[in-house]
């Protein structure tokens, strides 16, 4: 930052950012005479001043200001003051982490749930597997004929469920292929286990299980899916729809394109154990009218990043609020 703001400046991008947070309408000088006291030639000055120095930006439609990108990170990084979480919204977020009933997959999952339902914004969990998890043992649960529940456990105690389908296997064959698993990579890393599956139980699970492939299949899917980096929940996109940036459907089509995408979402991932990161606009890496706000969790079975995305006119310190709250639950 090469230029030099002025108390009353920083008092008055502030207040503009706060303001044009809560109404998406361009702020004009009569709101700020009121609010400072100051004359309506001091304060368009001063507008003025900021908007040479790239803080504030002009609109087409309103002779009022709006924030550029350069004057949010500078409000961010300088202006912003963090609140403490209101009790409403500690409260949603408490009645989920005490819930002894919820694995930490579904806390988690939960609870930016009822951020994007508090914020309108989109919320994202990357997740992983720690690499120190040990494969215990998995268990097989029929549902039906063709349908079981594969549970997988940890020696960290991490439990993963997941149901499969498989048509015309005899429960007798596909508990032949849970004692293999068993006998031949418990104790493997539990992210290591997929290319076990491939190279040493693949090879001769066909001499012990007659519908061998599609019960090797099966497993191997469960296992890909347990132990990869993978985006566990994508919440709340349309919430979008409910923001006035994106009421242009070209701009409302790329954003959702980018938040469909794969490799986009692993961008986010957050590399910081300690810190929480807000990039805004281009460094969002997905619309230049949008801000990912994310942190990174890390607990003794799993580790990932936690991210809200929404405009750029976001409610940023009572998200960085609620995201350091969820933080703090799930590592607790």
């Amino acid at each position: 930052m090469d230029f030099v703001i002025t108390e009353r400046q920083k008092k008055i991008l502030k207040l503009i950012i706060e303001e044009y947070i809560k109404t998406a309408k361009p702020i004009g000088s009569n709101l700020l005479c009121k609010r400072l006291h100051c004359s309506s030639a001091t304060v368009r000055s001063e507008m003025a001043t900021l908007e040479d120095n790239g803080l504030l930006e002009k609109t087409h439609t309103s002779s009022g200001r709006v924030p550029s990108e350069v004057g949010y990170r500078f409000y961010v990084d300088h202006l912003m003051t963090l609140k403490q979480m209101n009790a409403e919204d500690m409260l949603k977020l408490q009645i989920i982490f005490k819930n002894q009933q919820l694995e930490l997959s579904d806390c988690i999952s939960k609870s930016l749930q009822v951020v994007s339902d508090i914020t309108s914004y989109a919320t994202v969990v990357l997740g992983s597997t720690s690499h120190d998890n040990l494969l215990k043992k998995i268990d097989v649960v029929p549902i039906d004929e063709q349908s079981m529940t594969v549970i997988v456990v940890t020696d960290k105690g991490h439990v993963e469920h997941k149901n499969i389908t498989l048509e015309n296997v005899s429960l007798e064959e596909i508990e032949k292929t849970v004692g293999l698993i068993n006998n031949l990579i418990v104790g493997t890393p539990i992210d290591e286990v997929s290319s076990k599956l491939e190279f040493e139980i693949k090879p001769i699970i066909g001499k012990y299980v007659a519908q061998h492939e599609q019960i090797y299949n099966a497993f191997y899917h469960v296992f890909s899916d347990f132990t990869s980096p993978h985006t566990t929940n994508v919440v709340g996109k349309s919430k979008f729809l409910n923001q006035p940036e994106f009421s242009n459907v070209d701009k409302i089509r790329q954003v959702f394109t980018k938040l469909e995408d794969e490799d986009t979402l692993r961008e986010i991932k957050q590399d910081d154990e300690n810190n929480i990161t807000i990039c805004i606009g281009k460094d969002s890496n997905i619309d230049d009218d949008v801000t990912v706000i994310k942190t990174k969790f890390k607990t003794a079975t799993e580790e990932g990043t936690l991210a809200i995305i929404g405009p750029k006119r976001m409610e940023y310190d009572r998200v960085v609020a609620m995201l350091d709250f969820i933080k703090q639950n799930i590592e607790r």
